[in-house]
């Protein structure tokens, strides 16, 4: 029931923003087509099983795209002046970094948050372990480059998710 309700509000959102406007015809087709797709997706989809649908996991998603957003802006920023100054320096590699997540979604978003983030690109996942591409290799000691890589997002990936 809660992968159902999860995909029906994320289908309604986006009908709400393509159509942009609050009219109750628009909303009430909106509703059905929602609801229609969800039933015949969602019958058997375990998609969002690991997700929590608690105030706290709420708050806590909310925090996870500002931190998600000032990361993004960090790596820019970085990744712009090593190429705007090319003496600038880089060590690229592949570094295995350590997850305490369980849940292969959860997994899932911080790899697909690593690879958005410019100078990281997630390139596999086993396990609990992520290989890395890295622009600026800065350690290749797993605590320590796991800290640097996903630290940040682990932390309200583990609330979120569980």
């Amino acid at each position: 029931m809660k992968n159902f309700a999860v995909i029906f509000m994320i289908l309604l959102g986006v009908w709400v923003m393509l159509n942009n406007t609050f009219q109750t015809e628009v909303l009430v087709a909106g509703v059905i087509i929602a609801f229609v797709i969800s039933a015949i997706a969602c019958r058997r989809c375990e998609l969002f099983k690991d997700l929590k649908l608690t105030p706290k996991s709420m708050i806590y998603t909310i925090v996870y795209f500002i931190v998600f957003f000032f990361e993004l802006l960090k790596s820019n920023i970085d990744v712009t002046l090593r190429v705007l100054n090319p003496s600038l320096p880089i060590n690229p590699g592949i570094v295995e970094v350590k997850t305490v997540l369980k849940s292969k979604y959860a997994r899932m978003v911080l790899a697909n948050s690593i690879t958005l983030t410019p100078g990281t690109l997630t390139v596999e996942i086993v396990d609990d372990s992520l290989f890395i591409h890295w622009i600026d290799v800065e350690s290749e000691d797993i605590q320590e480059a796991s800290e640097k890589i996903v630290g940040n997002f682990e932390k309200y990936l583990k609330e979120i998710f569980g």
